[in-house]
């Protein structure tokens, strides 16, 4: 962990004890906590209080995790793994709840809305699945599923409105759908894209920028589909990005 208000560049804080890759990593709204996961099956919650570097509390699955998601209520997280179940974890309850979308598919990527209306997943055939909570419950309804892409799925999303979900692909091609009705509203692709990794809505909502394996980042107009700025100077493939857009 780094102090980005130190002009240190070495890490003031080493958490030890995962044994194999990290596939995720965010933090609680007040910076009280973080969690992690990875392949190996496990998920982990780091009090960043504490002068104890251990975790403290940890999930264990059967398969490695590929993607977790915070639920806006700082107190639920979200999990899927290789083997296509999807984890519901209480961190007040440390009740859990396990959802399988589709046999013998791996999920690659959870959201959830920031209204938490919605949660959403993509595996790797392509489909993407959508539920609705139910009440004030953790339990989710099977909302929607869509046949997003013909190829792997990577990357799913929700815009910060709540109205639009992103999906992207080994097909090469990002598509965003109406929270609505689940139609398809922009289908984003280029000639020269590849893979496309991970995605980021502006605040308003109005444009999404698209990381792919040929090595460009690129931003679109969500309305019109179109490209309105492309970054260069990656050699290889651009496989995550984040946004800051304090103006909008």
């Amino acid at each position: 962990m780094y102090d980005l208000n130190s002009s240190n560049p070495n890490p003031i804080l080493n958490y030890e004890g995962i044994s194999k890759n990290i596939t995720g990593v965010g933090f609680h709204e007040d910076g009280k906590w973080m969690f992690t996961c990875g392949e190996d099956c496990s998920a982990r919650v780091w009090d960043l209080r504490s002068r104890n570097l251990q975790c403290q509390r940890i999930f264990q699955t059967t398969a490695p995790i590929t993607s977790i998601c915070l639920h806006p209520n700082q107190g639920e997280l979200i999990l899927g793994d290789q083997s296509g179940l999807l984890h519901l974890w209480d961190l007040k309850t440390d009740h859990n709840e396990q959802l399988i979308p589709e046999v013998d598919a791996s999920i690659q990527c959870v959201a959830i809305d920031s209204s938490a209306n919605y949660v959403a997943s993509v595996n790797n055939k392509g489909n993407c699945y959508l539920w609705s909570y139910n009440g004030n419950g953790t339990r989710l309804s099977p909302e929607h599923k869509m046949n997003a892409h013909r190829k792997y799925a990577l990357h799913c999303k929700f815009s910060p409105d709540s109205t639009l979900l992103v999906t992207t692909s080994a097909d090469r091609s990002a598509f965003i759908w109406k929270t609505s009705d689940f139609s398809l509203k922009q289908e984003l692709k280029d000639e020269r894209q590849r893979w496309v990794w991970d995605t980021a809505f502006s605040n308003d909502s109005e444009h999404l920028l698209t990381a792919s394996s040929d090595g460009m980042a690129r931003l679109w107009n969500v309305e019109s589909g179109n490209i309105e700025r492309e970054y260069e100077g990656h050699q290889k493939s651009l496989t995550a990005l984040a946004f800051c857009d304090p103006y909008s």
